[in-house]
């Protein structure tokens, strides 16, 4: 595909990213960036992430070939909204973190048939703001796609195509399973980090090395993010920490000194089943 113009709704990390992903590997072609904040739009310029900018999201994709969600998905609904008279033509995707709610909205909301796919680019840090995009956030990240039996299937081609072309690996599923997997390698550490930093005391903290921070790196993420998308899956999100529930149940048992020898087995368990993220033949694992 060879878009001339693509629409990027939200140029924070990773809006910016896509924007200097799309201008360093497909040319000639004209981003332009929507945002709520002028300054963020202003630096997103100066970093040359976009070529123009727009405070309004229905001026952002007028003319647009691809359009890309980076919002918070509590966004959605009014920037879809917004849109919906302006697009008939445009590529339509998302960045959002849950499918479910997304794929329903863009589907009641845009006027069908809409050429809109569901994505979710396993791409990004706990780093704020479009002065931390990169060219080469994506690059062999892997991306969801998340169509359902309404999606255009020109259109199904064209998304792949797109992330494909700024470096990324693609792999389909449903927004159901979507949301049920994602739950489990995303939303959940994400939950359980913020959880353990809250539960260290203040005189522990200040002995924290690289293996505390190393593991509660994503706390440190946007609040408001990461509302909405835990909000969005919470039903996936409670058979999860339910799971954990009883993970922690089964390990406190083991804190016995006659069951030394059973804790070191649990442990090893899991050194094993972590030590299999990443071989070859778990690529639908990768990056998630």
């Amino acid at each position: 595909m060879q878009p001339r113009i693509v629409s990027i709704l939200g140029v924070g990390l990773l809006g910016g990213s896509i924007g200097l992903a799309v201008k360093e590997r497909i040319k000639p072609c004209r981003v332009v960036g929507y945002g709520h904040k002028k300054a963020t739009l202003d630096e997103a310029l100066r970093l040359g992430a976009i070529d123009e900018a727009y405070g309004e999201p229905g001026r952002a994709v007028q003319g647009a070939d691809v359009v890309v969600l980076c919002t918070p998905v509590g966004a959605f609904a009014e920037i879809l909204r917004q849109i919906a008279p302006v697009v008939e033509g445009a590529l339509i995707t998302d960045v959002g973190s849950t499918k479910r709610s997304v794929v329903k909205l863009a589907e009641a909301i845009l006027p069908q048939p809409a050429r809109f796919v569901g994505s979710h680019p396993m791409a990004g840090s706990e780093k704020r703001g479009v002065r931390f995009a990169r060219a080469d956030l994506c690059d062999n990240a892997l991306c969801l796609i998340t169509p359902t039996d309404e999606t255009d299937p020109v259109a199904l081609s064209d998304v792949e195509a797109f992330w494909k072309i700024l470096g990324m690996r693609t792999l389909r599923l449903s927004p159901a399973d979507h949301d049920r997997r994602v739950a489990q390698i995303s939303h959940l550490p994400h939950a359980l980090a913020a959880i353990i930093v809250q539960a260290a005391g203040a005189e522990s903290l200040e002995l924290a090395g690289r293996g505390f921070l190393d593991l509660t790196r994503i706390a440190g993420g946007d609040g408001l993010l990461w509302r909405d998308i835990l909000m969005d899956n919470r039903d996936n999100m409670r058979v999860c920490l339910a799971q954990v529930v009883l993970e922690l149940q089964e390990f406190v048992s083991l804190l016995e000194p006659e069951k030394g020898e059973e804790l070191r087995q649990f442990l090893d368990r899991a050194a094993a089943k972590r030590a299999r993220i990443g071989r070859p033949g778990d690529a639908d694992e990768r990056g998630m």
